[in-house]
């Protein structure tokens, strides 16, 4: 008898297993599909982005209309998908955190891989980059070895702040590339390491001769579109239409009218 209903017990206890097995694998494969077809439904991509990073994301001063180079790139994602680019302006340090939060589908802000491989999933590639070191420009920081020791104004959650810290730098929790700039001018901070395009683009735009690129840093960097983990049929689409953008030439005609050359490569 006890034979009898243990061998029950197990019988019952494996086809309990069994079904939870089979519906975590039916959730997880209908998540990725729930996404899509939930953005595909609204008819609209909820995208994350900063809205003061330019030229990537800003807002024009006559026009105060929101564009740049990102935000050209996703609105034409988003057009080959059929759907409207819903932007959400977030500082870069909630970013990461609006997403979790699902505030937003995607975000669209010149993020980086490295560090955040495995916390979320990334489109292919839509820019490459170098770093620079953005200095006072009487300074005498010109090379790597000078940072160590010095004060650099970064976004703490920004992968620039990753390189300041490996070079040795203190650093100085700043909003954004302005904030660290302006700090840089007032003498609170020796450096920042940012974007090569970014800073060219200010350096451009504003007519700032009180800083210069020191140096540039690092290897070259590549830039993504980052979702929530599980957001695969969405991610699948999006790469569709990069893919689209890169072979008919619409993704570098776009790179040139920002930067006079195609950074998409």
């Amino acid at each position: 008898m006890k034979k009898a209903l243990f061998a029950l017990f197990m019988m019952v206890s494996i086809a309990m297993l069994a079904a939870c097995g089979n519906s975590q694998d039916s959730g997880s494969k209908s998540k990725d599909g729930d996404l899509w077809a939930s953005v595909k439904k609204k008819g609209v991509l909820t995208v994350g982005t900063e809205g003061t990073y330019e030229p990537f994301t800003f807002h024009d001063k006559k026009t105060d209309k929101l564009t740049g180079y990102d935000v050209e790139v996703i609105q034409e994602v988003a057009k080959r998908l059929g759907l409207k680019a819903d932007f959400k302006e977030t500082q870069w340090d909630s970013m990461f955190a609006g997403l979790n939060a699902k505030r937003f589908d995607v975000v669209a802000n010149q993020v980086g891989k490295t560090g955040r491989e495995n916390q979320y999933d990334f489109s292919d590639k839509y820019t490459t980059s170098n770093a620079v070191v953005v200095t006072k420009k009487d300074s005498t920081i010109a090379k790597e070895a000078d940072v160590k020791g010095k004060t650099a104004a970064q976004s703490l959650t920004s992968n620039y702040n990753k390189l300041a810290k490996e070079a040795g730098a203190k650093i100085e929790g700043v909003e954004g590339m302005a904030q660290s700039l302006q700090l840089i001018q007032q003498g609170r901070a020796d450096l920042t390491y940012n974007d090569k395009l970014a800073v060219l683009n200010y350096l451009k735009t504003s007519g700032n001769k009180n800083v210069k690129i020191a140096f540039e840093a690092g290897q070259p960097q590549q830039t993504y579109f980052a979702f929530r983990k599980g957001s695969g049929e969405l991610v699948t689409h999006v790469n569709k239409a990069l893919k689209e953008m890169k072979e008919d030439g619409t993704l570098s005609k776009i790179a040139k009218k920002w930067f006079g050359e195609d950074v998409s490569k």
